[in-house]
């Protein structure tokens, strides 16, 4: 399966809004493991101890791959945690986690009322949120004459490549970092440009950014 770049949050962002006097805050949060997202949901819990519920929603992951829970933390079931879940699957960002924090304020607002204010405060915490792109990157070796570096650092840009480490010896090697859906075409620019006379190894593993 190759790995394909999605969105993730850019950083934490908070929401509010009050429906029939109960106050709703929403928290958006990077998370990148499962541990991460529950680490943030006790955090929310800490830090308004008074609420009545922490309702909660994460993609550890890829969107549709990735790690994912949900809790409706005391609201009848499946009027919170899934709403809010099936609101995160539909933005097509991974990475997050979101708490909405109720405060009760004296008004029952009924099943579809609960669903609709809780997909509700996640939709408006998504709106409010900035994302970027994760990217699955691929290091690659690389060892070259003296005589081709100039070409190689010029070709860099164009494959969206980074020199991480470069060692000077006999030849050059190069360890680079590159997008991995870049890597094909630049082994064959590669082995074109220098006739063959490269040495290229390339990781097997993607390194995500």
């Amino acid at each position: 399966m190759i790995n394909k770049a999605y969105p993730v949050p850019k950083e934490k962002v908070r929401t509010e809004e009050h429906i029939k006097k109960s106050r709703f805050i929403c928290d958006i949060m990077p998370v990148s493991t499962k541990g991460e997202a529950k680490e943030f949901i006790s955090s929310i819990k800490s830090e308004f101890p008074d609420a009545r519920h922490h309702c909660s929603a994460f993609i550890a992951g890829p969107p549709q791959t990735g790690d994912m829970g949900m809790s409706d933390d005391g609201e009848p079931q499946g009027t919170a945690g899934k709403p809010m879940l099936q609101v995160l699957q539909g933005s097509g960002i991974g990475d997050i986690a979101v708490v909405v924090t109720r405060y009760f304020g004296g008004i029952l607002l009924g099943t579809g009322g609960l669903v609709r204010a809780y997909s509700g405060a996640v939709q408006q915490g998504l709106e409010a949120l900035e994302v970027v792109m994760k990217v699955p990157m691929r290091r690659v070796t690389l060892e070259i004459g003296y005589a081709q570096e100039g070409m190689l650092r010029r070709m860099l840009p164009e494959f969206t490549a980074e020199i991480e480490e470069q060692t000077f010896g006999a030849d050059i090697t190069f360890s680079l970092i590159m997008p991995s859906d870049q890597v094909e075409s630049f082994s064959r620019r590669i082995v074109e440009d220098t006739n063959g006379t490269a040495e290229l190894l390339v990781e097997d593993e993607d390194v995500w950014k």
